[in-house]
C-alpha cells in the first residue's frame, strides 16, 4: 500500500478488487475544505471509465507490473496471437484487452503487453501512430480537392477513417490509434 500522493498517471492500482489504470490525477484544495485527489481511471477488465475522489491521506494498492514487447502475428477467432521477440513464445490476447485500437493492428506491428505480478495480461499498449494504406475510398474531382472536408476511407486493416478529400486509393496515411483520426499523408 502506498499513499495516493505517490501515484502518478499510468500507474496501475487495485481499486474495488479490480485493476485500474490512472489516466489523470489532479490534486485539489477547494477553499476551506480538505485537500483531495480527483482520479480518472480505466477499469482494465471491463474497459469502463471511473471517476473517484481520494482523500489526500488515503492509501492505494499499486500493482507491480512487467512490460514486454510482443509482435502481432495473426488473429485467431476473437483472440490476437502475439509473439515474444526474444523467446519466440506465443500468447493469445483477448480482443477486449486491446479495445478499439485493435482495428489498426497489422502484421508485424510491435505492441507492449503489461503483465501483473501473477502473470495475467492487464493491458496492451499500441503504438500511438500507425501507417496504413488506403484500400478503398471514393474518387474525387478537381473541385473536391480544392475544398476542405472529409470523406470515409477503408484502410488495409479494415477500419474506416475520415480522410481529407485529396487522399486517393493507394495513399499511405498516419492514423492515431487512440482516437482513430487521420493525422497526415505519408510520402514514400
Amino acid at each position: 500500500m502506498t499513499s495516493i500522493s505517490n501515484v502518478s498517471k499510468g500507474s496501475i492500482i487495485r481499486f474495488k478488487g479490480e485493476p485500474h489504470i490512472i489516466e489523470s490525477l489532479i490534486h485539489r484544495t477547494p477553499g476551506n475544505l480538505r485537500a483531495f485527489y480527483q482520479a480518472n481511471m480505466k477499469n482494465l477488465k471491463t474497459g469502463r471509465n471511473v471517476e473517484f475522489r481520494f482523500s489526500a491521506s488515503e492509501s492505494v494498492d499499486v500493482i507491480v507490473t512487467e512490460r514486454k514487447p510482443y509482435q502481432y502475428l495473426y488473429k485467431d477467432g476473437s483472440d490476437f496471437v502475439m509473439m515474444d521477440s526474444g523467446t519466440f513464445d506465443q500468447i493469445n490476447v483477448p480482443e477486449i484487452t486491446l479495445g478499439v485500437s485493435a482495428r489498426f493492428l497489422k502484421d508485424g506491428i510491435t505492441v507492449v503487453i503489461v503483465f501483473s505480478d501473477d502473470g495475467s495480461i492487464l493491458d496492451v499498449e499500441m503504438p500511438t501512430f500507425v501507417e496504413v494504406e488506403v484500400t478503398e475510398t471514393s474518387p474525387t474531382t478537381k473541385d473536391d480537392r480544392a475544398t476542405s472536408g472529409t470523406k470515409p476511407a477503408i484502410v488495409e486493416t479494415g477500419a474506416e477513417v475520415g480522410v481529407p478529400m485529396f487522399i486517393q486509393t493507394g495513399s499511405i496515411i498516419r492514423v492515431d490509434t487512440r482516437t482513430g483520426e487521420y493525422i497526415e499523408r505519408v510520402k514514400k
